[in-house]
């Protein structure tokens, strides 16, 4: 009986099946690596860190102001109804939504005064999800913040 030639044998091919299949899941994972972009790192990381006194000064405020606000979506448009408690209304108020992962989602829209406490804007229409919601005046005082989900029309944002 005449042996096989080594390739003719099923030991060498599992042997050598390991570091192959590494070799493929390394080169698919570099792939990977190179060619995707993860948007949820921030590069200023730092000073974002040391603004969140200022954020939490600016919703303090609102709190002391008595400032609590019901933001309405409908198709094509935004609809907020602030309730105020002391001090003046502003003429316009900045409305940012933030998908939590696709940085291309966000929005910022500056909302106009079109009756005493209502203020309305144009928004695109938003991908279907989860967003979170910032409303601030435009001087930067007070801010109100919330999570809003597309499946409802309204939310309130209280501080």
């Amino acid at each position: 009986m005449t042996p096989n030639p080594w390739y003719r044998e099923p030991w060498p091919w599992l042997i050598m099946a390991g570091p192959a299949i590494v070799v493929v899941a390394g080169i698919a994972t570099l792939v990977l690596a190179v060619t995707s972009f993860d948007g949820l790192v921030a590069d200023d990381y730092y000073k974002q860190g040391l603004s969140i006194n200022r954020v939490i000064a600016r919703e303090a405020a609102a709190r002391r102001m008595g400032i609590a606000a019901s933001v309405g979506f409908a198709p094509g448009r935004t609809r907020v109804r602030v309730v105020m408690g002391e001090g003046a209304r502003p003429m316009s108020l900045i409305l940012t939504l933030a998908h939590p992962t696709l940085p291309a989602e966000d929005q910022t829209v500056l909302l106009a005064v079109t009756a005493p406490g209502v203020y309305e804007a144009r928004l695109r229409a938003p991908r279907a999800g989860r967003y979170g919601l910032r409303l601030e005046d435009g001087e930067g005082r007070w801010r109100l913040a919330g999570q809003w989900s597309t499946a409802n029309d309204s939310v309130q944002l209280t501080p």
